[in-house]
């Protein structure tokens, strides 16, 4: 027999564990599915640190905060900023602890519209079970989404490369040299993880002026993103000039300014910055890579890593792949089209986090949305179920 919720939470990643705090304060019957915050724990290596400082939140209802975690512990901000991924785990095993939500640790494997069932979604589970749903939220992890730059990736050797979310773990990186495309904080914190971990040389190619390490003032995005709440459409009414702008501010400060607490990992004698430069060629021989830029410069290494963000195309989440749900989905440009409340064209099926940047603005890639997110989205849920009693 199915198991059977009102709704089906895909993902305990911030997003889903967010919605899934919010629906229980809403009195909304729910259910989480996934591994908590395995994208983090898997693909996010040990020592990485977090360029958001303690204000930034699980809790839709900004109770159960990370300054209250430190006022629990006796500490104050000053005393975990910036913040390290250890650190924020911990935040998110409590907040889960303090909200009693019990995410199923099992992923989906296929996700349909169940047709003549009252228009339910049906999840059929890796450990063989299946769930039925009124109401489904995606909220998926970013691996599915990691960008390998075709223009980038056909001038490589096959094997000799990989996304930054791939290369996590770091010992075996000790002696030898590494090239690191791409020129904003993930590539820098990478740089700096490379030299901790003793590498013999690192290069860093990217296609635009060097950053400065200097923080970067980031005060603006928390209003544009409360205002999100109160008007949803704010973002998608701009004039595409003005929405452009907002996005490449939001980008600039990655492009422009890195934290200023890697400046002193970084910049080493084994580090080689190439700024305005993109790769030319490179040539494998059985023990190394060697690497020509764009400037004519040449040097050896023996692994590429490639930080070179990600990139939305929902055709690639596999449990949507396999069902019924994409050949109905209306999407741009690989992104799903999404209402004012996270709702795709599909009835009762909503989708945040990522891939609902091109509808809601660039900070929904990251943590800074998780709170207007859930309300919009359990809002929706919420208003439909009191119109049906």
């Amino acid at each position: 027999m199915d198991d059977t919720t009102d709704l089906l939470i895909v993902g305990a990643g911030p997003y889903g564990l967010a919605m899934a705090a919010y629906a229980r304060h809403l009195g909304v019957d729910h259910m989480v599915v996934g591994k908590p915050m395995d994208f983090w724990k898997v693909n996010m290596p040990e020592g990485m640190y977090l360029r958001t400082g303690s204000d930034v939140q699980l809790d839709p209802l900004r109770i159960h905060t990370i300054e209250k975690l430190l006022e629990v512990q006796g500490r104050t901000p000053a005393d975990v900023e910036p913040l390290s991924l250890r650190f924020y785990l911990a935040y998110a095993q409590w907040f889960q602890e303090q909200t009693q939500i019990d995410a199923r640790p099992v992923l989906v494997q296929r996700l349909d519209c169940a047709d003549g069932e009252g228009g339910r979604f049906r999840a059929a589970m890796a450990n063989g079970q299946t769930i039925s749903a009124r109401h489904v939220v995606i909220a998926v992890r970013f691996k599915y989404f990691s960008h390998l730059p075709r223009d980038v990736v056909e001038r490589l050797p096959e094997g000799r490369y990989a996304h930054t979310c791939d290369l996590v773990d770091f010992r075996h990186v000790q002696g030898k040299r590494c090239l690191i495309v791409g020129g904003r904080q993930s590539a820098f914190e990478w740089t700096a993880l490379l030299n901790d971990a003793g590498c013999a040389a690192a290069h860093v190619s990217y296609r635009h002026d060097s950053p400065a390490f200097n923080r970067p003032d980031i005060s603006w995005i928390a209003p544009m993103v409360e205002a999100i709440v109160d008007d949803p459409g704010w973002f998608r009414r701009l004039p595409q000039k003005e929405r452009d702008a907002v996005i490449d501010r939001f980008w600039a400060v990655g492009r422009l300014k890195i934290e200023p607490w890697l400046e002193s990992r970084v910049m080493k004698e084994t580090v080689t910055l190439w700024p305005k430069t993109r790769i030319a060629a490179v040539r494998e021989s059985r023990d190394a890579l060697s690497v020509r830029l764009d400037n004519g410069s040449t040097f050896p290494v023996d692994a590429i890593i490639l930080a070179t963000r990600y990139r939305v195309q929902i055709d690639r989440v596999p449990f949507l792949a396999r069902g019924n749900i994409l050949d109905r989905l209306l999407t741009h440009d690989g992104f799903p089209k999404l209402d004012e409340h996270f709702q795709t064209n599909i009835p009762r099926r909503f989708i945040t986090s990522l891939p609902a940047t091109q509808d809601f603005g660039p900070f929904f890639g990251f943590t800074y949305g998780v709170g207007a997110s859930a309300k919009l989205i359990g809002r929706a849920i919420a208003g439909r179920q009191s119109n049906l009693t």
